[in-house]
């Protein structure tokens, strides 16, 4: 299968070293906004067209499938372009960052019929897996998670620590990864919800702390609390406390609530989460079926961050109002 890439920065090289472990997997385009970044990362991967024009890309002969990694605000209307034009696409988490963009793409993807994914890795990481695959067997059942969310990033700095050409979201981003998953996890949509947030940053122009729950018509909650002022260890931590245990998982790792490892290398083909969200994307398109995180598994999601901003905007309002 030939694919094309859109994005050199950090994720998008995680894609890529991801999809070398993949057979009959071979990418022939990669779209960048940076020339010179993206001519060192094709080189680096072998890839033969590059170019900072998508367009372009999604002519390359035999291109059948895109991923991409862009900036998020560019999401929504590079997924169109790309299903427009024939080809699947999976799109980085998140999708787009306002609910009217999910919903335009999750029409094009209707109207197109070509497979449209969203990149929400928490649903493949093993340590979740795990999890899903216990409370799908009747063995667990979610009482309440207990999300961190934790980054310093009090300049405009990716992943790799180079500067970004974009400013990250804590709601629309990574929120909508632990929103997603409470609800993968517990087969329910959220019914209720609040959020609050810290002071925006005078650069940045976002809010840098923010505090989320929500809860399930089942009874089950989550608290989610998410920073960028964090100085201290980085990532998310997702603490499930059910009826029959706790497990925390960190990424591709988990343990138990004594901090006990629990062997998940069995659960899945590789450790690597990005792995077998890529794998899951190529594997639905070859054999002609919706994937796990297919849009229309996506926007409900979106549809709660929605809600969330709303609040957000209403507390907002009434703190100026005061």
């Amino acid at each position: 299968m030939k694919v094309g890439l859109a994005g050199q920065g950090a994720f998008g090289i995680k894609h890529l070293e991801a999809i070398q472990n993949i057979p009959g997997i071979e990418v022939i385009t990669l779209v960048g906004g940076s020339p010179a970044s993206t001519e060192e990362v094709a080189k680096k991967f072998h890839i033969p067209h590059w170019t900072s024009d998508l367009a372009e890309s999604l002519k390359q002969p035999g291109l059948e499938a895109v991923i991409l990694a862009s900036p998020t605000q560019m999401h929504a209307k590079q997924g169109v372009a790309c299903m427009r034009a024939g080809k699947h696409v999976q799109i980085e988490i998140p999708v787009s960052d306002s609910l009217a963009d999910a919903e335009l793409l999750l029409k094009t993807q209707q109207k197109t019929g070509v497979l449209c994914m969203g990149g929400h890795t928490r649903r493949f990481n093993p340590s979740h897996q795990f999890i899903h695959k216990r409370i799908t067997a009747g063995e667990l059942k979610i009482q309440q998670m207990d999300v961190q969310t934790y980054f310093f990033r009090r300049t405009n700095m990716n992943a790799a620590g180079k500067p970004r050409s974009w400013t990250d979201h804590l709601l629309w981003h990574h929120a909508c990864h632990t929103v997603d998953l409470f609800m993968y996890q517990t087969g329910e949509t959220v019914s209720e919800c609040y959020a609050l947030q810290g002071p925006k940053h005078p650069d940045l122009g976002i809010a840098m702390d923010m505090n989320i729950v929500m809860k399930v018509p089942s009874g089950a909650i989550c608290t989610l609390s998410l920073s960028f002022n964090n100085n201290g260890p980085l990532g998310t931590f997702f603490r499930y406390i059910c009826d029959n245990g706790t497990y925390i998982a960190r990424y591709d790792e988990l343990v138990d609530g004594y901090q006990k490892p629990i062997d998940v290398s069995k659960v899945d083909v590789s450790m690597n989460g990005i792995e077998l969200q890529d794998r899951e994307f190529f594997a639905a398109i070859k054999e002609g079926r919706k994937p796990n995180a297919d849009i229309t598994q996506v926007v409900p999601a979106m549809q709660v961050l929605d809600k969330l901003e709303r609040i957000l905007e209403r507390e907002r309002q009434g703190r100026a109002a005061s």
